[in-house]
């Protein structure tokens, strides 16, 4: 594990060439985020494809796996990324919004609050998007529920959208505000300013594991994909129709 010194003239990156930087996310965290931001695009494009089905349910699959990390690794990761941080910004929420109208209230502490808010909201509604996704493939209720069921999860999929566009609106827009890349630190794990690091271990070796555990999944769906397709009777029976028109 790489560990970080205190002193802002001691990091690899406060030299003659470079501004001083201060680390903020782990690359644990960082990989999560990423991971799943890329789950969620492809598992809602392909959302409406019979042809790429598999990789629908691939990428939900991988969707709810990584917001179940995200939230174990909320109850045992570095303190800046953990719960009961989200806790606490969320309880001031409502302090910050009622001193806006009296002209107190403070951005970037509305903007922390509003951005845990709209992260909170998206992880609930992957979760549930997911879960209603799996119960849709492994038919938990046969067919009786089946429509209802698949309602729910497009509609739990749009939901998922709207929020992540709320949570990048949210960025673009305090990044504006206060002439600051918000979006910088989630890329590169740092921040501009001086100051000792607020998270003092990266964990590079712990992001590449997550990376490589997604991967392989991916590998192995992928190997799998002939049996899993033609135990899909919609896509069988097609196949099956196309055979005899040909014939």
């Amino acid at each position: 594990m790489n560990t970080a010194s205190a002193s802002p003239n001691e990091s690899p990156l406060a030299t003659p060439g470079h501004p001083p930087s201060r680390r903020v996310i782990d690359a644990p965290t960082r990989a999560l985020h990423w991971l799943l931001a890329f789950s969620f695009t492809g598992a809602y494009l392909s959302a409406e494809s019979e042809r790429w089905h598999l990789l629908h349910v691939t990428l939900g699959y991988t969707g709810l796996g990584l917001v179940l990390a995200r939230l174990a690794w909320g109850l045992v990761g570095p303190k800046r990324v953990r719960l009961s941080g989200w806790f606490s910004k969320l309880r001031g929420l409502p302090q910050q919004l009622l001193a806006w109208p009296q002209g107190k209230g403070n951005l970037l502490a509305s903007y922390q609050g509003l951005n845990t808010l709209a992260v909170v909201a998206i992880l609930l509604a992957a979760l549930t998007a997911a879960l209603s996704g799996v119960g849709l493939e492994q038919a938990w209720w046969g067919n009786r529920w089946e429509d209802a069921l698949e309602e729910l999860h497009e509609l739990l999929g749009n939901a998922s959208l709207g929020l992540v566009l709320a949570h990048l609106a949210l960025i673009a827009g305090v990044s504006l505000l206060r002439r600051h890349n918000h979006a910088g630190p989630m890329l590169s794990g740092r921040s501009p300013g001086k100051g000792p690091d607020l998270v003092k271990q990266n964990m590079s070796p712990l992001a590449l594991l997550l990376v490589a555990v997604v991967m392989g999944f991916w590998w192995w769906q992928w190997q799998d994909a002939p049996s899993k397709l033609s135990d899909r009777p919609g896509i069988s029976a097609r196949h099956q129709s196309s055979h005899d028109d040909d014939d």
